[in-house]
């Protein structure tokens, strides 16, 4: 039976890397959505390459405006109005200041899309589980949902958010037999960096300098082994780091 998955933040990094790797699976149905309807398109053709028969359905989405998602999940096709899997994706890191230099907006967006936007999307698509067979929402966590690291403030806090949500609801969807897992990655080499540098290249590449980071696929590869689980089985939380790095801010580079 084919799965439909819904996947926020599908345009890039760890979105489209799941995209990806699910699609080589064969028995899954993609809903994705991103703010970059181009990339989302891109990536379809990606999809399309592995597997020729792969049901797609894209649209724009900023999961920041409740209006924008509760008008776009309520208005899906016919064929696409139940879900069976929500990977939580959508999530960004917005400077890297102590509290007394940060800038209110970059905490208004971190705190929007990271928080906000993981509850509005959640709250739209719970209802569109109700006849799965086997549904699961995979949140998409941090390290920096278990500690504190200098001049993460305001980033750690959301996922720490996101760390309690999730804890939350595996208990209010337990009757409804709705498995909810966090996956809290340590360092990935994605777009991630580049977006908290306000696109710095130079500054996001030196994150990664001397380390081999978990990539994208690494992720995906996660979720997908998450997603095989008999359907008596669920994984809680998973934290995975790079094998060069030991917790929030101890790692070893060469």
């Amino acid at each position: 039976m084919m799965r439909t998955v819904l996947i926020t933040g599908a345009s890039s990094g760890i979105g489209a890397a799941c995209a990806l790797e699910l699609a080589r699976e064969h028995k899954y149905r993609f809903l994705l959505c991103a703010r970059r309807l181009d990339r989302l398109e891109t990536l379809v053709q990606q999809l399309l390459a592995i597997d020729p028969a792969v049901e797609t359905h894209t649209f724009k989405l900023d999961v920041r405006n409740a209006d924008e998602v509760e008008s776009q999940l309520g208005n899906l096709p016919a064929a696409w109005q139940q879900v069976d899997i929500l990977i939580n994706n959508a999530g960004l890191s917005q400077g890297l200041d102590p509290i007394q230099d940060g800038n209110i907006g970059d905490w208004d967006r971190m705190i929007d899309t990271n928080v906000k936007g993981l509850l509005y999307v959640t709250k739209y698509v719970v209802p569109m589980m109700a006849n799965s067979e086997q549904p699961h929402i995979i949140n998409l966590g941090s390290i920096a949902g278990k500690e504190v690291y200098p001049n993460g403030n305001v980033y750690c806090a959301t996922k720490h958010a996101v760390d309690a949500l999730t804890k939350a609801m595996r208990i209010d969807l337990l009757a409804q037999g709705i498995k909810v897992t966090s996956i809290d990655p340590g360092m990935v080499e994605t777009e991630f960096s580049e977006v908290r540098f306000n696109g710095d290249k130079d500054r996001a590449k030196a994150v990664y300098h001397g380390l081999t980071p978990l990539s994208g696929q690494d992720i995906a590869e996660i979720v997908s082994f998450v997603l095989s689980r008999p359907k008596h089985v669920n994984i809680n939380d998973l934290l995975v780091m790079p094998t060069a790095q030991a917790n929030g801010t101890l790692v070893i580079r060469k």
